[in-house]
């Protein structure tokens, strides 16, 4: 298995100069775009990893659970999440 990993890790330096040599044979004016778009994909990375599942709200509309079908509580807590959000705009 190591040399496995050794052999990916050969390869992805490989490709990471494959494309330095690339980019510098692009124009100047492309060369940003290419920036731009790297910092657009480290920026994307970075919200994606800060996205974590929270279960604080667990259990927080059981007293409903007599009031309403599941359905219905669902529908219910959407429009009680809007209006929360309109007032606090």
């Amino acid at each position: 298995m190591k040399a496995t990993a050794k052999k990916s890790a050969n390869s992805k330096e490989a490709d990471s100069g494959s494309l330095e040599k690339v980019i510098k044979e692009l124009p100047p004016d492309l060369r940003q775009e290419v920036l731009d778009f790297a910092r657009y994909l480290l920026s994307k990375r970075k919200r994606t990893k800060r996205k974590k599942l929270k279960m604080d709200w667990a259990g927080a509309l059981r007293e409903y659970r007599d009031q309403y079908t599941s359905l219905e509580l669902q529908k219910k807590a959407l429009e009680w999440r809007i209006e929360s959000a309109t007032r606090r705009h």
